[in-house]
């Protein structure tokens, strides 16, 4: 039996001044770095790669896009991403204090 759930739809995010200017940099530094990643590989990544790569254009895009336009429905990466390198430092940090 596979139960599906409703979730309610996030609610808009609060506009600030230089919002839109920080959800631009935002959109376009993930997939670059994605791709800087992909293309310095020391091995050939081949077709994948080259999916890769794609799939980081139009992500970058998709990105853009929402970030200018749709800023109120953007949500910032650097900051979902920040949170969880954060609690993995105080993890290792807690697991050398500990040791």
């Amino acid at each position: 039996m596979w139960v599906l759930y409703a979730r309610a739809p996030t609610p808009n995010a609060s506009y600030w001044p230089g919002r839109r200017l920080l959800a631009l940099i935002d959109a376009i530094f993930w997939p670059s770095l994605v791709a800087f990643g992909v293309s310095r590989m020391p091995m050939d990544p081949g077709m994948v790669g080259q999916v890769v790569l794609a799939l980081c254009a139009l992500s970058g895009l998709r990105r853009c896009a929402r970030a200018l336009w749709y800023n109120e429905r953007y949500r910032f990466t650097t900051w979902r991403v920040g949170v969880a390198l954060f609690g993995m430092l105080v993890f290792g940090a807690v697991l050398k204090l500990a040791a």
